[in-house]
């Protein structure tokens, strides 16, 4: 992948690409074993720079072009990665767009910076998978695996290798779940969750609006939607979704 620059991140160097533009900052957070040259990522980019809006997408360690391995990341690694990012690269306020994974991520970013976060938008936001997607799934032989070994490797469809899980991964979601207790955050929120999605119930879209702070909050379910929601239909419902929280045409 070439036309990204680099950076120092708290676990190691962050690949990224900013677009500039007016505030606030639209910052894109993908999901698990997702990059930056991901459909939704670079749908994001071309609505921002069409509308002049600023925008920057990035590779969380372990994924696309930054450094280190998939295997030594966790939730809270992966979220300081994004904060880092939000600290050292924007200026002003920024609307944080998560997809599954990155819905998560989002969460523990605002958390960390309330003040900084202008608007939220969730695409099959998928937080405390860890515990509720994983490990309550888990059978006890594929746990006591996980415990003797530190890692399992289960099928998936997105990946013919499997998906590497790692203990640390599991041990860290539990000090980030959010699902469980209030979520003090004020911002407005959008929610968007297909439901034929495969990988996250869409129930848990309706689960974090009741959980949020914020008054200003709308889900909007996708009858036909699957898990990416990246169809030219759900990418339109996606630019619509932000403009009206930016305050433009949606074009």
């Amino acid at each position: 992948m070439d036309g990204y620059a680099m950076l120092d991140g708290p676990n190691g160097r962050i690949a990224y690409v900013m677009t500039p533009g007016r505030r606030p900052t639209v910052l894109f957070l993908g999901g698990l074993r997702s990059d930056m040259t991901g459909t939704k990522a670079t749908f994001l980019e071309a609505w921002c720079r069409a509308r002049g809006q600023g925008f920057l997408r990035f590779d969380y360690t372990g994924h696309g072009a930054s450094a280190g391995r998939f295997e030594d990341g966790t939730i809270g690694a992966w979220s300081a990665d994004a904060l880092a990012v939000l600290d050292r690269l924007i200026e002003g306020p920024v609307v944080l767009v998560g997809s599954s994974m990155g819905g998560w991520a989002m969460l523990n970013v605002a958390l960390a910076r309330p003040d900084g976060v202008a608007a939220l938008v969730g695409i099959a936001a998928a937080p405390d998978f860890t515990e509720e997607l994983l490990w309550a799934r888990w059978d006890e032989a594929t746990r006591a695996t996980l415990l003797r070994d530190g890692i399992v490797i289960e099928p998936n469809p997105y990946d013919p290798a499997g998906y590497p899980y790692t203990r640390a991964l599991i041990e860290d979601g539990r000090r980030h779940l959010r699902l469980r207790g209030p979520i003090p955050l004020a911002c407005p929120v959008r929610l968007l969750h297909g439901q034929q999605d495969d990988a996250v119930p869409w129930q848990t879209s309706l689960r974090l609006a009741e959980r949020l702070a914020a008054e200003d909050v709308q889900v909007t379910l996708i009858k036909d939607g699957d898990h990416r929601l990246s169809r030219e239909a759900d990418l339109s419902l996606l630019g619509r979704t932000l403009a009206a929280l930016l305050g433009q045409d949606g074009g």
